[in-house]
């Protein structure tokens, strides 16, 4: 099992360039089934519904989230999928499994009083205050993933045409910026990012005091700080400033099927939970509905 496990690993990374986060979660969730297996010595070619089921139950004694039993079971399925096409394993154990259902929760958003007040917080006095200012404008002006915006370089910004390039999973997608997140972001480029960078070779559009590319803990950090600056009570993470973008847009008018690709989801289903948030009536495009465009 174990060569056909690097065998898979390879191929997701090469083949299907799922981010390193995806596929963190891929060996985690085999690694955990291969114990399983070499506990019973069972052989992986050996596999039926049957020990599938028993995997699952074991996974719900053991506390395990709805979510997570169906993410497990999805690797499972996918690496099955693929030694099946090798011709390792006659047939898909899985392909008879049913995941657990998972209610949809009601995604955190904030007001757009509340973004108002997060993104007066940081002061454009200094050169840390001009890079959260241009940071925060930024999340909140695309709704990118937090992975997406610290993975993204200098070159990835059109600041004359106005928007950003989101390289994600192997595919790649354009979203504008506004005239708020612009003016910020044209102030760091011109005025801070050069200061701080220490080596002319880095290419990292957001970097940190340190002058290199900065990371996720470090993208959390500085929205809690700035959301206890605000005094603001709700829970605040990149996430939820992902929310707020998407819900905001479509109070305000935009159409679903444009919300869905600036988010880069490739199923629509996974943008109309935002739908239980409309507002009857209001067809505006982009510019038009975002609060700070």
């Amino acid at each position: 099992m174990e060569k056909q496990l690097k065998l898979f690993f390879a191929f997701l990374e090469n083949e299907k360039k799922l981010s390193s986060n995806t596929l963190q979660s891929y060996k985690r969730d085999l690694k955990q089934f291969k114990q399983y297996l070499e506990y019973r010595e069972i052989h992986y070619n050996r596999v039926d519904e049957d020990v599938i089921k028993d995997y699952t139950k074991e996974l719900e004694d053991e506390g395990k989230k709805a979510s997570t039993i169906s993410r497990c079971i999805a690797s499972i399925r996918s690496f099955y999928q693929f030694v099946v096409k090798k011709g390792k394993v006659k047939k898909d154990p899985t392909e008879h499994i049913q995941s657990p259902k998972i209610e949809k929760r009601v995604p955190s958003v904030l007001t757009a009083k509340e973004v108002e007040l997060l993104l007066e917080q940081p002061k454009d006095v200094d050169l840390k205050g001009i890079r959260d200012k241009a940071m925060l404008e930024f999340a909140y002006a695309t709704g990118m993933r937090v992975t997406e915006i610290i993975s993204l370089d200098i070159d990835d910004v059109n600041v004359k045409e106005g928007f950003v390039t989101c390289h994600h999973a192997g595919k790649q997608r354009n979203i504008p910026l506004g005239n708020m997140a612009l003016k910020a972001l044209t102030e760091y480029i011109e005025e801070a990012r050069d200061v701080l960078i220490k080596y002319e070779q880095e290419r990292a559009l957001f970097v940190n005091i340190n002058g290199r590319r900065l990371t996720r803990q470090g993208f959390w950090k500085i929205i809690k700080y700035y959301k206890e600056q605000a005094h603001i009570t709700k829970e605040i993470t990149p996430h939820v400033l992902r929310h707020s973008f998407a819900t905001h847009l479509l109070q305000n008018g935009a159409d679903l099927k444009a919300i869905q690709t600036m988010l880069g989801h490739s199923d629509i289903s996974s943008t109309q939970v935002y739908m239980q948030f409309q507002d009857e009536g209001l067809k505006n495009v982009y510019r038009k509905a975002h609060p700070r465009a």
